[in-house]
Parts: C-alpha cells; sequence; structure tokens
C-alpha cells in the first residue's frame, strides 16, 4: 500500500470513530433516564433463606383487639402493637411466626426469662416473653442473638415468635408477668 492510500485509510478511520462518537452522545442525550440497567437480584446462599415476597402490613391496629394494656399479635400480618392502657399504640413491628401458633383469643404474660438461652430450634435467644401453650410447646415472643428472623423448620415443634432485637427489647420493657396478649387471626 502506497503512502498515500494509507492515509486516506487513516482519515476515513478518524472520521468514523468521531461519526459514532457523535452518534453515541446523541443517543445517550435522549434516552429516558429509565433505561437504567436492571440491579441483580441478591440470590439466597446456603445459610440464608430467600425471603417470601413482601406483602403491605398494615399498621393500623385491628379493630376488636381489646381494651387496656396489651400486646396485640396478628397472625396473618406477621405484626405486633404494644398498646398502652390508653389505648395508644406504643409501638407496632414486624414479627416471624412460629411453626406452632396459639388459636386466636386472650392471653397473658406467664413467664419471662432475660438472660440469653437456646430456643428449640437451637438458635441463641434473649428476652423471652412467654404467653400460650400450643401441642406441649411454650410459645412466646424472643429475639436471636445474632438478630436474625429465619423462617422456623415447619417439622420442629418451636414456639419462638422472632423479632429484631430492638423490637425484642421493648417487648421486654413493655410485657410484664400477667400482660394481656390478644391474638387475632
Amino acid at each position: 500500500m502506497s503512502r498515500g492510500s494509507s492515509g486516506i485509510v487513516a482519515g476515513l478511520t478518524a472520521a468514523a470513530l468521531v461519526a459514532v462518537g457523535v452518534l453515541a452522545f446523541q443517543a445517550s442525550a435522549n434516552a429516558p433516564d429509565n433505561l437504567a440497567a436492571p440491579k441483580p437480584k441478591a440470590s439466597a446462599t446456603a445459610t440464608e433463606h430467600a425471603k417470601p415476597k413482601e406483602k403491605s402490613r398494615p399498621a393500623a391496629l385491628p379493630a376488636h383487639s381489646g381494651t387496656g394494656k396489651r400486646v396485640v399479635y396478628a397472625l396473618e400480618d406477621r405484626r405486633v402493637w404494644l398498646v398502652d392502657a390508653d389505648g395508644k399504640v406504643e409501638r407496632t413491628f414486624e414479627v416471624m411466626p412460629s411453626a406452632l401458633s396459639p388459636r386466636p383469643g386472650t392471653y397473658q404474660v406467664n413467664t419471662r426469662q432475660g438472660t440469653p438461652t437456646k430456643g428449640s430450634d437451637g438458635v441463641m435467644i434473649e428476652h423471652v416473653v412467654r404467653f400460650a401453650m400450643v401441642d406441649d410447646a411454650s410459645v412466646g415472643f424472643s429475639a436471636a442473638v445474632d438478630g436474625s428472623m429465619e423462617s422456623p423448620d415447619p417439622t420442629l415443634k418451636t414456639g419462638g415468635v422472632r423479632m429484631s432485637r430492638a423490637d425484642g427489647d421493648a417487648m421486654w420493657d413493655f410485657a410484664m408477668v400477667t400482660t394481656k396478649v390478644v391474638v387475632v387471626p
């Protein structure tokens, strides 16, 4: 190839690169903002279960959940409300239900355990507030010491309704022995 033709090829290549650059800039300037690349979804690991699809959780205290100071536990909504003597909600939060659930009704806190202990599922728990018995297993609220809120193994007869450690602290401070616990569907 002669010196003149290689100059022409280089010039054409440079012009093509400039044209592609200009077209790319124009395309990006006119593209809608919502065409960003989708974010990859986190996958479950061997130590972490995939979480079920989240449905909206009501924050309103369920109707017909009693009066006075009480803990209200909504089974289907997986939510607890701490209600003061005047009927004002002090706190509400989501929980992970136990494998065994009590029937809807009114119970009362019958025992508490403040020191960390091993739960019936083998997880270290704290701030245990027990209020019912189902199939010879105690049912109560607790927080895992490691902060986990895993779904319970359905093959185990466990009664631990799990919550975050912060919510467990609030439950511990609120629910003394004889405090009413109202379980709703």
